[in-house]
């Protein structure tokens, strides 16, 4: 089973002394080459804040932001699951996880990031600034990563369940046509029964409902199965339309 979560614009600061960004301790090394690439426009940009403020739609009190992405290659690192913080991952609270549940996630679970392209949560990574729509010299991220990042997800054979907004999708979308590849939709039951999108509550319904998977210890080899454990957890876990699942929060 592979859980693929979107990213966060807001990260924690600080990292292991001592360590600083290696392309080469990163999982899925075929995705080498476009982190490269986006990792030096990324650090081009970074010569002129004026320039990078724009690019990646900052104001003056973002300026710390800007100089993290000055510091990309010498600023220290931590595992991608602590780095992340904002509402989607204050829900997970990986700091709390048990040490099984951060084994597991270190095989199971994988971060989108617009920077990196999939991350393993154990995987070392400095803080930085950058998003889905960000605009850099000389590539395009869209361009660079759809490919890749869709050929790594089409090459895992079992379950994916995909957690990322539809911004992260279009980044590269997961296969289709596949009864074990699924996208969870976080929505909310009226007292009339109809069920409507979360928007506010999205990101924290799917932080918790990760940390659920993570603390079960178990990789689900079908939707079939993912289902009957989330009857056993007391969650309101449903298929939706095709290639979809409803959790009801």
């Amino acid at each position: 089973m592979l859980i693929v979560l979107p990213p966060s614009e807001t990260k924690r600061d600080g990292g292991t002394d001592g360590t600083a960004l290696d392309l080469s301790r990163l999982s899925h090394p075929e995705l080498r080459a476009s982190r490269r690439a986006v990792v030096s426009s990324t650090r081009k940009l970074a010569k002129n804040l004026t320039t990078m403020s724009a690019a990646l739609k900052l104001g003056p009190t973002q300026r710390f932001e800007l100089l993290r992405n000055r510091a990309l290659t010498t600023s220290p690192t931590m595992p991608a699951i602590d780095r992340y913080t904002g509402v989607l991952y204050d829900a997970l609270a990986a700091e709390s996880l048990s040490d099984a549940a951060r084994d597991f996630a270190a095989d199971h679970l994988i971060i989108h990031s617009a920077l990196f392209g999939l991350l393993g949560a154990s995987d070392p990574v400095p803080a930085y600034r950058l998003s889905h729509d960000s605009r850099l010299p000389g590539i395009s991220l869209r361009s660079t990563w759809r490919g890749p990042i869709s050929a790594v997800l089409a090459g895992h054979d079992g379950l994916i369940l995909d957690l990322r907004s539809e911004a992260y999708v279009e980044l590269g979308p997961a296969p289709s046509g596949r009864n074990d590849v699924v996208f969870l939709r976080l929505v909310s039951e009226g007292a009339d029964g109809r069920r409507r999108a979360l928007n506010h509550f999205n990101k924290k319904g799917k932080g918790e409902f990760t940390r659920a998977l993570l603390e079960s210890g178990t990789s689900f080899d079908t939707v079939d199965s993912l289902l009957d454990w989330a009857v056993s957890a007391g969650l309101r876990l449903s298929r939706g339309a095709v290639g979809e699942l409803n959790l009801v929060v």
